[in-house]
């Protein structure tokens, strides 16, 4: 299935009546990364979608620039009665304190929206660690340095509706500066679903009036959404906006495009400047990359949509976990084949 176009629906062309799902993207993402992540969570909902149509809706935490604005709606403006799931993209951290953030304020009463009126949401990354400490006065961990790249996660729940038909084992992007403790987690009631020795936590739930899904990691990122963000940690390297020189992602590279970003450091290093940066190899290294977390991503989401889907036309959350939670049970659909 294609991407889904704003306020338009996608679904199957056999002339019949589909199923219909509505869903709210909250993106709060600046620049560039607005158009990215809008496009990464509509390929992702468009492949999930199967035999249901989906109509995305995009709201913003921060009011729209004038360019989105056509597009995008204050997330004030959502209408319970309107929207049958929410996703809430994590952003680049603007504060030390989640308090801080000049989004804390409208995140938060979207938090008491969504469990006040049931509304399930998938919670992203700066998102779903601002969500638990307010919900649960669980506080973030800073990392001693950034944590990003491909890292090897496996599930740790047989019996989740989320985890229907997924394999035992993937990997899949992380990009954060900083953790949850799975030990903190577990004592306030929250599922963890998938953990990684190397990243912690990957996939969390909980039921807070409805069922909340959190994301430590991007199952939506594209191939290149790693390379870009190393890409923009290395240009604020060279203009001075950073002190230390960024790692490469985990995982990441082939070994011949590490080599080739190994020899582009030693360049910035001698030649820190700006105009450096047009020697960096982009294009050699995308043309490298594998998306082999691309199914895994659909096969998430396509539970996502199973669960909305079966909650609103069965009138009950009870019934959709029920549902889900048979479907997990399956042995004769256990694994998601490698993109």
């Amino acid at each position: 299935m294609a991407d889904l176009p704003a306020e338009t629906q996608a679904g199957p062309r056999s002339g019949r009546v589909s199923p219909s799902l509505v869903i709210g993207l909250v993106n709060s993402m600046p620049g560039e990364a607005l158009e990215h992540t809008e496009r990464q969570f509509r390929g992702i909902l468009g492949a999930a979608a199967r035999n249901v149509s989906v109509r995305i809706r995009l709201f913003s935490l921060d009011p729209p620039t004038q360019a989105a604005a056509s597009r995008y709606e204050h997330a004030a403006a959502i209408d319970p009665d309107d929207i049958d799931g929410l996703i809430v993209t994590g952003m680049p951290p603007r504060a030390a304190s989640l308090h801080d953030e000049p989004c804390w304020k409208a995140l938060t009463a979207l938090v008491d929206l969504a469990a006040e009126r049931g509304i399930p949401t998938v919670w992203s990354c700066l998102a779903a660690h601002a969500a638990v400490l307010y919900l649960d006065g669980i506080e973030r961990r800073p990392l001693g340095e950034k944590l990003s790249g491909l890292y090897a996660c496996t599930r740790t729940r047989d019996d989740h509706p989320m985890l229907a038909r997924l394999p035992r084992r993937w990997r899949v992007p992380h990009s954060r500066y900083n953790e949850l403790s799975a030990d903190a987690l577990t004592a306030c009631g929250y599922d963890i679903l998938s953990s990684s020795p190397e990243a912690g936590v990957d996939l969390f739930a909980r039921r807070a009036g409805a069922l909340f899904l959190f994301c430590q990691g991007h199952p939506e990122y594209d191939a290149a959404a790693l390379l870009r963000e190393y890409r923009r940690d290395v240009r604020q390297f060279l203009i001075g906006a950073r002190e230390s020189y960024p790692a490469m992602p985990h995982g990441y590279f082939s070994p011949g495009v590490s080599e080739s970003l190994a020899a582009f450091r030693a360049e910035a290093l001698r030649a820190r400047a700006p105009e450096t940066m047009t020697h960096f190899p982009f294009a050699v290294c995308e043309a490298d990359l594998a998306h082999s977390w691309r199914n895994l991503a659909h096969g998430l989401y396509a539970n996502w949509l199973a669960y909305l889907l079966a909650g609103r036309t069965r009138s009950g959350a009870a019934l959709a976990d029920a549902a889900m939670r048979r479907a997990s049970a399956d042995p004769a659909a256990a694994a998601i084949p490698s993109a």
